[in-house]
């Protein structure tokens, strides 16, 4: 006797969604594979499919956020798989959102964090998405700022008593009422949720961001990027989940989204693109709550910069007008140039030429008036002389300029500190490529080879790509004695 399936319950809550949208399940069924493919996913969905979900059953993997997504888009307020009556899949599908609060944006990429801290090799394949650029880019900047980011002790009666009866005095400024705080108590070696925040605390998380940077630009993005993670999940997410007033949460909030722009760089460092891009729009949502414009701009120019590397001219373009216009001109000089010189990248891989020099202009004339004293935001005071000259030196690679590529790649490596090893690779490759365009073979490859030797030192899949770039570009010499040279030395690199 075979047994019956179990009776599912019909889904009333989807039923009323679909009426209130005025889809047809075909209709809803279309939408949720064209949102599909915007995340790289190829779906095969149909009216029987919205049937089936109708009458009770789960659907699976990413779908239960693609088809919230599809109602949130559809009806202009956010709704989530449980709203749709659909159990939640992992956070890290949801990862492209731009979160309408502070505490939504927490539980998303704290959701992300603790996915990445674990042994999901699926989460570094997943793709990236231009279309993905287009709305947090948008609602960054014409979202209304966050009032209050302020966290209170949400519940007293868990507190002990002795606590309770000695709260810790906070400071005027960034006192949020009748505020309980949760001070860490003698020895304790972890924080949980719903401690005290102290400026020792902020001032750690600036310090681990400081040493993870070094660790990227000397050794590249996959020697301490698990690391960097697992330190977000367990110690950053306990301090978003802390008590805190309002002061504090803002530097709090303006740590954790520089941190997290951190992790998805060195998730692009080893190309990982797919998650980087979301670890970049969840910082982007960060930035906004800690009411740091200028810092949200950055994040914008660092999805461009990603965009630049993978081919998407036109959205880098998009992406670095969006920052300047989100900061108007009212920016450091510094910051400008470093703006513009973002939008130049793009204009170049789309071969520009008119767009690129008027922009590269532009990042030259903000950098010359630029003065000792001006105000600028830490994460822009490493945009220098030589940082500029690289620029320029890619953009004219790009656009086929060799003479000028190879003066500028030259300048870069002649300004730039050892500490930058793989900024340097970088420009050692422009130049190497530069020379090769002007023809001269013996030079390339020495350079080339200086390249192959210094990535083999680093766990940076960009440094070994641009290398790769390099030697597609040899293709058509593979005959000649440098090459074979070449060649010789990057085998015996092993």
């Amino acid at each position: 006797m075979t047994e019956r399936p179990a009776q599912r319950t019909p889904n009333r809550q989807l039923a009323a969604l679909i009426a209130e949208a005025g889809f047809s399940n075909a209709g809803l069924a279309r939408r949720v594979d064209q949102l599909g493919l915007e995340h790289g996913l190829d779906l095969r969905y149909d009216k029987t499919s919205v049937t089936r979900w109708l009458r009770g059953q789960q659907p699976r993997g990413t779908t239960p956020a693609l088809i919230a997504e599809v109602f949130t888009r559809r009806l202009g307020r956010r709704l989530s798989a449980q709203d749709l009556g659909l159990d939640a899949c992992a956070p890290v599908y949801a990862g492209l959102e731009f979160a309408a609060t502070p505490e939504e944006a927490v539980d998303i990429v704290s959701g992300l964090w603790r996915k990445d801290s674990g042994s999901h090799a699926e989460l570094r394949k997943i793709a990236f998405t231009p279309a993905g650029l287009v709305v947090p880019s948008r609602d960054w900047l014409i979202g209304r700022a966050d009032e209050r980011v302020v966290r209170a002790e949400a519940h007293p009666a868990r507190v002990p008593a002795q606590v309770r009866a000695a709260p810790r005095p906070t400071a005027a400024a960034d006192r949020p009422g009748p505020l309980v705080p949760l001070p860490r108590q003698r020895g304790q070696a972890e924080r949980g949720p719903g401690q005290r925040v102290t400026a020792g605390d902020i001032a750690a998380l600036r310090s681990v961001g400081e040493l993870f940077r070094s660790l990227d630009d000397m050794y590249g993005g996959g020697h301490a990027r698990q690391a960097l993670v697992r330190y977000l999940e367990h110690e950053c997410e306990p301090m978003l989940r802390g008590t805190y007033g309002e002061q504090t949460g803002r530097r709090l909030f303006a740590a954790a989204a520089d941190l997290t722009r951190l992790a998805g760089w060195t998730s692009y460092d080893i190309a990982a693109h797919g998650l980087a891009q979301r670890y970049f729009v969840q910082a982007l949502r960060l930035a906004q709550a800690a009411g740091d414009r200028s810092y949200g701009a950055y994040v914008l120019i660092t999805m461009s910069r990603q965009a630049v590397y993978l081919g998407h001219g036109r959205e880098a373009v998009q992406l670095a007008r969006v920052a300047q216009q989100g900061l108007g001109g009212s920016a450091a000089p510094v910051v400008q140039a470093l703006l513009h010189a973002a939008e130049a990248r793009g204009h170049a891989v789309l071969g520009e030429v008119r767009a690129c020099t008027a922009s590269l202009a532009r990042a030259e004339r903000s950098l010359e008036a630029a003065r000792p004293g001006d105000e600028v935001p830490p994460w822009a005071r490493c945009f220098d002389e030589a940082q500029l000259a690289d620029e320029l030196g890619h953009c004219h690679r790009d656009l086929q300029q060799y003479r000028a590529a190879a003066q500028h790649a030259e300048r870069s490596l002649q300004l730039r500190a050892p500490a930058y090893a793989r900024s340097r690779l970088f420009s050692r490759v422009v130049l190497a490529t530069a020379r090769l365009g002007l023809g001269d073979l013996d030079q390339a490859c020495r350079l080339g080879a200086e390249a192959a030797g210094q990535a083999a030192d680093m766990r940076s899949v960009r440094a070994n790509e641009y290398v790769r770039d390099f030697e597609r570009r040899l293709e058509p010499y593979r005959d000649a004695a440098p090459v074979r040279t070449y060649r010789d030395k990057v085998a015996a690199l092993g």
